[in-house]
């Protein structure tokens, strides 16, 4: 295959029609009306351009930065310096430097216990009973690798705390029966899909194979977007273009993980979402530290 047949006019997370790669409605994904299509700027607009006559410039003394899904920042990542307060002066000048952070909850608090869903495949319950030697209702990562490589799906651990973080929101590196269960499922999902877009049954995905399984998943990425994903997750360091079952589900929680956290700034899907310094920073940051 080659090029970009039926590119949407936009890149972001609109999922194409439901006729189009398999993909579910629009709405299962939260994708917006199919007249919008996520991620386009306004007409006459390109990407990453101010509004016209507009430069880009720091925001005023204690408002927070925008993140743009464009190609640009809408400011710069850092006010201009000044000097700190003296020692002891609580007081916050009117200078720059980043404003005092907000409360969030931490990335490691304690996973509330839970239970298998009603109607949980027996298989799936025995499999984490295996895995739960010492009965606390919980399973660490390597025993969630065990688990699941025997079921054949080999993972490394850092796919693995990726699959912990994205189905707990948390970075204890401990997983329930509950979000055991929907990790389990959705893995099944995410095998089919790679199997269906794998043609020639090499065991690998190519770069186009790539953008059609996520288009498939209702996510639009541009072509500078997927050359990235598949530098980073092909294991030959991008020789070989194309990446294996693993690092697709890797691929496939980055994706999804930062779209969703994306979304979470962007109800009103303007195709522009702003972040503090902290909310960015705790966005980004567990992907990174997988």
């Amino acid at each position: 295959m080659s090029g970009y047949p039926n590119q949407p006019t936009g890149y972001g997370y609109g999922a194409p029609p439901p006729s189009q790669y398999g993909a579910p409605p629009p709405s299962q994904y939260g994708a917006p009306p199919p007249s919008q299509s996520y991620g386009a700027p306004p007409p006459g607009q390109s990407y990453g351009a101010p509004p016209s006559g507009q430069s880009y410039s720091a925001p005023p003394s204690g408002q927070s930065y925008s993140a743009s899904p464009y190609g640009q920042p809408s400011a710069p990542y850092a006010a201009p310096y000044s000097k700190p307060p003296k020692e002891g002066s609580h007081s916050q000048g009117s200078g720059g430097g980043y404003p005092p952070a907000a409360s969030y909850g931490s990335p490691f608090a304690s996973l509330v216990p839970s239970a298998f869903p009603p109607g949980t495949d027996p298989s799936i319950v025995a499999c984490f009973q295996i895995a739960d030697q010492d009965g606390s209702g919980f399973i660490d990562d390597k025993e969630l690798q065990r688990a699941l490589s025997s079921y054949n799906q080999s993972f490394s651990l850092r796919t693995v705390h990726l699959l912990m973080y994205h189905f707990t929101n948390s970075n204890v590196k401990k997983i329930g029966p509950k979000e055991f269960t929907s990790l389990f499922y959705s893995l099944q999902n995410w095998r089919s899909i790679f199997e269906r877009f794998d043609k020639d049954r090499s065991g690998k995905i190519d770069s186009n194979e790539l953008r059609d399984a996520l288009l498939s998943l209702g996510y639009a990425v541009s072509p500078v977007v997927l050359d990235l994903l598949v530098s980073k997750f092909d294991k030959t360091g991008g020789k070989s273009k194309a990446i294996e079952y693993d690092n697709f589900i890797e691929c496939c929680l980055t994706v999804k993980g930062l779209t969703d956290k994306f979304k979470e700034k962007d109800s009103a899907y303007t195709g522009s979402a702003t972040f503090s310094y902290e909310a960015f920073m705790l966005t980004v940051l567990p992907f990174l530290i997988a």
